[in-house]
This record gives C-alpha cells, sequence and structure tokens, in this order.
C-alpha cells in the first residue's frame, strides 16, 4: 500500500512514486507497465564486503578509471514493472550510465560511475526498492551459478503435506457406504480439511493471484486468471458444503489441483533448463583469434585459450578475454563494452578486459582467464541498435490473450447451464474448463521451436545472435554478397609484385605493416611474404575501403589503393585486385591478387538464385566482372568500386523499396551496410574481424550449406504450424469433455502442464531429426 493505493510488489510501488513525485502521472495512460522510490532500511552492512577491492575486482565485468559494468543476480525480478524500474535506474541515480534485464535469468547488467556511486552504494540502492542482489561463492568465483527457486519447493511441500492429509479424511467418502458416515465425523473431517486447505489456497497459490491481478491492472488477461478464478471457485463453493452441508466439499480435489500444477510448474522450469537455447562455450560465437607460441602464431578457436596463453590482437580485432598487455601500445575502444567511444590508452603491462576492440598497431596479450563466450553474446546482443519489427512471437502472445478471454466466456456460459442442474456440478465443470484449456503451449511453440532451430544451427556452423534472425531469414526475399572475404578464398589469393625489386629489409617493412591488419588482402600478402623479424610499427592507420599506413623503422610505408598511395586516381584498367606500395614517399610498384573463390560458390549461386534476388556489391574494381557474370548469372546486379558509405546507401535503397534483405560481408569494411540490412550475415574466415552490427556469423566451412541454412529457417515454420495444431486439437478435445463434466479438475491440472511438455518434446525432436535430414554434411 503506497497513498491508499493497492500494488502488486515493491518494484510496482516504487515506480508509481518515482512517477509521482516526479510529477509524470500521465505516465499510466500512455504506458500501464509501470510504478518510483521506497524509502526503507538500506541494509548498509550487509553489502559492507563489497568494499574489498579483492571482491569488487572479481565480480566487475568491467572497469577502468571512471566506468565500471556488473552483472547482478535478482530473484525478486518478476513483472513488467520489475523490468521498467531496473532499467530507468538512472532516475534514481545519475551515476548509473546504463542497465539492462535479463528476464529469463532475473539479471541485471549495470554500467556505472564508481567515482560518484561505489559498488556496495549500488548494491544498497538496489535493496532499497526491494531489489536485493543475491551474490554468492559461485558468483565471487565467476561459475555462474545460482540457487534454485527454494519457495516453490516449500509452495509444493505444503500443498503436497495438505493433499495428503485431506485425502485421507476423504477416504471414506470413495467406499461404499461412505455417506452413511456419521455427521460428527463429517463435520470433523470437514473442520480439518478447510484448517489444512488454508496455507494451500493463501500460500501455495500467491504467484497465480498475483499475476492475475497484475494482468487485470495492466488491462492483459494471462494464463494465470482462470486457474485463480477456478481455485478460488473451488474453495468458496468447499467452503459452503462444509459450513452449511458438512463434509469436506471439493477439498481433497482442490489441494490435488494445486499440488500438481505446482509440480507440474516446476517440471516445466527444468524442462526450460535442460532446454536451455545459451548454448554451451564448446559450442558458439566462432571467432578465433592468432596464438603466438615459439614465436610462430597459429590460429585458434577462442575456446581453446588458456590462462598464461600469448595471444597478437590485431587493429580492429576484438580482445576475447581479460589480458594484460606485454607487447605495443594499447589503444583500447571499449564502445562494444560500455557505449563510450573514446579509445582508453593501455601500456605495458595494463590490465585490459573482454570486449574491447584495438585501434592501431597489433598488440601482444598474455590471457588472464579463459573465455566466458556467454559475456560476449550478451555483449553482442547489447549492441544491436537495428529496428525492432514486430515479430510472430508477439502476434502469438496476443492471440494467447484473446484465448483466455473466450475460455472465460465458455467456462461461464458452462457454470450457467450446469447451474440448473446442481451447483455442484456447475463449480466443477467451471473449474475444470478453466484448468484443462491451457495456451501455454500455444505461446511455447514459436520460442522453442525457433530457439531449437537457432541451438541446431549452432551445431553445423551458423551462429545466430538471438532467435529473431531465424524468423528475419525466413522472410527474406533478396541476398547481398561481399566479394573480398566473403566469396572468395583468402589464404589461396595469388599474390605477384610489379615493379622495383624489393630488399630483404623492405620486404620486413612491408610483412611488419600488414601484420597488424586483418583485412582479407594484408592476411593474404603477410602469408605470401617470407617469414622475417618483426619490425616496431608506429603511428599505424588502417583507412577503411582505402589502405595502411603506418612508420616502420622510422620510415613511413603506404600500401592501398592508387589513390590512396599517389594522391592521384588511376585511369588504367587492369584485370586483377591490386595494392600499390610506397616507401619513404617512392612509389615501388603494386601487388597483383588472383582470387580464388569458395568451392560449391557456382552450385549454391545457383540454387538460390532461382527463389532470390541477387546482387553483389565489391569495394574492388571491376577486372574480374566478366568470371563473377558466369557465376552469378545475367539476371545478378554487380557493383564494383563501392566505398563502405556507397554499400550502406544500396542497402537502405534496396529496404526502401520493400525487400527483405540478407547481406552477407567479411565484417570489416560492411559494418555499415550489415547494420542496415534485415540480416546481417559475416563470414568467419581463420582470424575473423567480429562485427557487433552482424546478426549471424557462418563458419566458412560451413559456407557452401548456406542455402540449406535459409531453406530450413522455412521449415521451422512448418513445425510452428504443425505444433499449433496439436495444441489446439489438445484444447479442443480437452474443453469438450470438460463442458460435458467427464473431466475432473484434478485430472486437469495434471494434463495441463503435460500438453505444455509434449509441445516442448515434438518441437525438441522434429527439429532435430529434420535437421538430421536437411542440413547433414
Amino acid at each position: 500500500m503506497w497513498n491508499d493505493k493497492a500494488f502488486c510488489c515493491h518494484g510496482c510501488s516504487t515506480v508509481y512514486q518515482i512517477l509521482n513525485e516526479n510529477q509524470m502521472g500521465e505516465y499510466y495512460k500512455i504506458q500501464p507497465m509501470s510504478g518510483i522510490k521506497i524509502v526503507t532500511d538500506s541494509q548498509s552492512g550487509k553489502f559492507a564486503f563489497l568494499d574489498n577491492e579483492e571482491i569488487r575486482q572479481n565480480l566487475l565485468d568491467f572497469t577502468d578509471e571512471n566506468v565500471s559494468k556488473i552483472r547482478f543476480f535478482i530473484p525478486a525480478i518478476h513483472c513488467a514493472s520489475c523490468i521498467w524500474l531496473l532499467e530507468n535506474l538512472s532516475t534514481l541515480d545519475t551515476a548509473i550510465k546504463y542497465s539492462s534485464v535479463n528476464f529469463p535469468k532475473k539479471e541485471v547488467t549495470v554500467t556505472f560511475n564508481h567515482n560518484k556511486l561505489s559498488l556496495r552504494q549500488l548494491a544498497e540502492l538496489l535493496a532499497a526498492i526491494h531489489y536485493i542482489p543475491e551474490i554468492t561463492l559461485d558468483q565471487l568465483d565467476k561459475t555462474g551459478k545460482t540457487k534454485s527457486d527454494q519457495n516453490l519447493l516449500i509452495k509444493i511441500g505444503i500443498a503436497s503435506f495438505s493433499f495428503l492429509n485431506i485425502m485421507m479424511y476423504s477416504f471414506p467418502e470413495y467406499l461404499p457406504g461412505g455417506d452413511l458416515l456419521e455427521k460428527e465425523f463429517k463435520d470433523i473431517f470437514g473442520w480439518l480439511s478447510f484448517i489444512l486447505i488454508l496455507p494451500v489456497v493463501f500460500y501455495s497459490s500467491i504467484d497465480y493471484y498475483l499475476s492475475a491481478w497484475k494482468g487485470i491492472r495492466h488491462k492483459i488477461i494471462s494464463i494465470d486468471l482462470p486457474i485463480s478464478l477456478g481455485i478460488i471457485a473451488l474453495f468458496l463453493q468447499s467452503s459452503w458444503v462444509v459450513f452449511h452441508d458438512g463434509g469436506i466439499g471439493f477439498m481433497d480435489t482442490l489441494a490435488g489441483l494445486l499440488f500438481f500444477l505446482l509440480i507440474g510448474k516446476w517440471y516445466q522450469s527444468k524442462t526450460y533448463e535442460a532446454l536451455s537455447f545459451e548454448r554451451d562455450y564448446k559450442s558458439y560465437f566462432p571467432v578465433a583469434v592468432t596464438k603466438i607460441e615459439k614465436d610462430k602464431e597459429i590460429i585458434i578457436p577462442i575456446k581453446n585459450l588458456k590462462k598464461g596463453d600469448r595471444i597478437l590482437v590485431r587493429n580492429q580485432e576484438l580482445i576475447p578475454t581479460d589480458a594484460f598487455i606485454i607487447k605495443g601500445n594499447g589503444n583500447i575502444d571499449y564502445s562494444f563494452v560500455t557505449g563510450e567511444s573514446v579509445p582508453v590508452s593501455k601500456k605495458l603491462n595494463d590490465f585490459i578486459y573482454a570486449g574491447g576492440r584495438q585501434i592501431g598497431s597489433s598488440i601482444e596479450l598474455v590471457v588472464e582467464k579463459e573465455v566466458e563466450q556467454s559475456y560476449l553474446t550478451q555483449l553482442w546482443n547489447q549492441a544491436d541498435e537495428k529496428m525492432k519489427e514486430i515479430s510472430l512471437n508477439t502476434h502469438v502472445n496476443k492471440v494467447s490473450q484473446y484465448f483466455t478471454i473466450v475460455i472465460l466466456i465458455i467456462a461461464t456460459a458452462a457454470f450457467g447451464y450446469w447451474f440448473t442442474e446442481s451447483i455442484s456440478t456447475a463449480v466443477y465443470v467451471f473449474t475444470s474448463v478453466l484448468i484443462i484449456a491451457c495456451p501455454c503451449a500455444l505461446a511455447l511453440t514459436v520460442p522453442f521451436t525457433l530457439g531449437s532451430t537457432m541451438r541446431v544451427f549452432g551445431r553445423k556452423g551458423l551462429y545466430l545472435k538471438n532467435t529473431d534472425v531465424v524468423e528475419q531469414l525466413h522472410k527474406t526475399d533478396t541476398i547481398v554478397f561481399d566479394k573480398t572475404g566473403t566469396i572468395t578464398l583468402n589464404r589461396e589469393m595469388k599474390t605477384n609484385f610489379h615493379g622495383e625489386s624489393l630488399s630483404d629489409y623492405e620486404l620486413s617493412q612491408v610483412q611488419s605493416l600488414v601484420r597488424n591488419s586483418g583485412h582479407p588482402l594484408s592476411k593474404a600478402l603477410h602469408d605470401n611474404l617470407p617469414q622475417s623479424d618483426i619490425l616496431i610499427v608506429e603511428d599505424f592507420q588502417e583507412l577503411v575501403g582505402m589502405g595502411l599506413t603506418g612508420m616502420v623503422d622510422h620510415k613511413e610505408i603506404k600500401l592501398g589503393s592508387h589513390l590512396f598511395v599517389t594522391g592521384i586516381k588511376s585511369d588504367e584498367s587492369f584485370t586483377e585486385s591490386r595494392v600499390y606500395l610506397k616507401i619513404n614517399g617512392e612509389l615501388k610498384g603494386y601487388c597483383s591478387f588472383a582470387n580464388s573463390y569458395r568451392g560449391g560458390l557456382a552450385g549454391m549461386i545457383q540454387q538460390l538464385g532461382s527463389a532470390y534476388e541477387l546482387h553483389l556489391i565489391s569495394g574492388d574494381n571491376d577486372s574480374e566482372k566478366q568470371r563473377l557474370t558466369e557465376i552469378f548469372g545475367n539476371k545478378t546486379r554487380l557493383h564494383f568500386n563501392q566505398s563502405p558509405t556507397d554499400k550502406k546507401a544500396y542497402i537502405e535503397s534496396l529496404r526502401a523499396s520493400g525487400k527483405h534483405v540478407l547481406m552477407i560481408g567479411d565484417g570489416l569494411n560492411d559494418a555499415g551496410a550489415l547494420s542496415k540490412s534485415n540480416t546481417g550475415l559475416t563470414v568467419a574466415d581463420d582470424v575473423f574481424s567480429f562485427s557487433p552490427a552482424c546478426d549471424a556469423i557462418l563458419e566458412a566451412t560451413a559456407f557452401s550449406r548456406l542455402i540449406r541454412f535459409i531453406q530450413f529457417s522455412h521449415t521451422s515454420f512448418k513445425v510452428i504450424k504443425a505444433s499449433f495444431f496439436i495444441s489446439l486439437t489438445y484444447n479442443i478435445i480437452g474443453l469438450s469433455f470438460a463442458v460435458s463434466a467427464k473431466l475432473s479438475p484434478l485430472v486437469a491440472a495434471i494434463l495441463m502442464p503435460l500438453s505444455s511438455i509434449t509441445i516442448i518434446s515434438f518441437v525438441t525432436i522434429s527439429i532435430s531429426i529434420l535437421a538430421s535430414r536437411k542440413l547433414k554434411g
């Protein structure tokens, strides 16, 4: 209660007070799911341990001179108002820069200025608004485990105790001659059953009431409303029997109903955990890194990194895990982590947090801890700035709400029909209808199907940001390819130098410069040069779509396009990709690159061309136009000499014309185009320049399966339709039995969670079987 107004939880009360105190009461007319601050004891002593620097460092995901980032597990998160309040913590304290909620995990991630607000004060602030962080030894060890919900187990225990005892009191009524039981015994058993049912109705069932009441307040008809009405109807009718007629009424049925509902709820939660779509670190996020071992550079997946490993991080490459810098000068862009785009300078032996991106010359790091890929995935989703479209899941949730309204109407009509015959039968039927008809299975169909598809894709080499990407792939009608690094093989480019003969020293200078770049042409040039001593590179710059420059052993080296290196646009036509070289102001010549295309490209393009509109946009010249026309066909629109800005504008124009665009690039020069497409997909080939703008990452070895991945997104929607059919069939059959008084509330309570489990099992098995057939190889 606050100001004579009732609230379902402290979060709603707090949100309301914040808005009220800031004269923002009109918010409720715009957005009904809200509520700001309640004055309470901040439990300051409870979080004193957070002043310990060692503990603080163990808990933080990131910290620098001003900003820190942390994830808290908060069990009290359970409704839309909770999310609203926790994602608007900055209204409570301006030192909080950003906060986001992971509702399924009950986690809140907070970025804050630790010079103005300490970690202890942040925890106290959360406690003051009744969102007490749960900090365990497991979290301090970074294992990420949290305690299970003991309250649910307690509620199940109370319900089971009452159910078994009430069944014992009602047992005589199930035997022949039970109706001859003396009235005194009936009264005693009725009163004992009434006493036993009270904690079940008013404690074990409390979550259903709260959820139903919150839904009503927010004008949302949730599934918990009919369940709550059924519980209340059975309780009132049975109480009338106890007080008026003697006996126990439906007390045994009510206790059993709650017991099986709670058991189903617990089992469903365990099922969800077992089928969690958060893939483990062994099977996702295919970012590779250059490991230095005995002065040799080898490419390994980041999942294989161990503490103490030495790694090389080039310009624009992601720092995959916490590490110390041991060579070079770091210039770290933490915008991926904090949203702050100002690079942070790092020197020898400085600590660098995961998620940063090196800007400038390459650096060498020593790994401090193994990669936490769930953290990288969270950052990936956090970086999503694309315009959100209304998904199928949103439509299904709306249908589920209308479904519940229809069930309430049917239950009321059935109650009226049977009321003329018997009030007991009417209540019996009313409750059975409300319990058996469950939109849960309907609502679970989309997230579990798309989640299972996402998991299968990950095993086959396509890694998706989230389940919405499956739906976007399904809607695709236009596919745009980049050329270099996307359809070409980086490691098999044939390189030739044309111009003055270069000395070993000059070759070493060139190799040292290109070692800092992750561009496909830089990698090809580096690999084709003889291994030599690494020289110090200073003032390194990489201009996207143009070239590289830097001071190598005090001499200026420039590599790139003719315009970038000489300042003059070349009018010469040629039939290969060229990179020009200038050393200390003297043009030395150029390197020519003959592209090798990925195996199976022509066959895949032919299949795609029959179903989709294809485009190719490349920053290179049109030297290979004839060859690409042979591969893509005459219908494909080929565009060359496209700058990153041109690529971005091209995607925007396609979308403006109503196309649903899948953009496939290398993630380096295509970030703008990827961000503007409906689905941005990057190809991971050896060391991969991860782009937060992408929605999916395709391993290079799985490139030939691209057409099958897109086709399987259509298959997943066929599974969704089949699941809808099963769910509707279950509800129709169940309702027909319930309305005709042939189904007890107790049996309905057992069948309801089984329907959800059936849908989950059907989806999981179907997707697995279909994937084994359609994605094999």
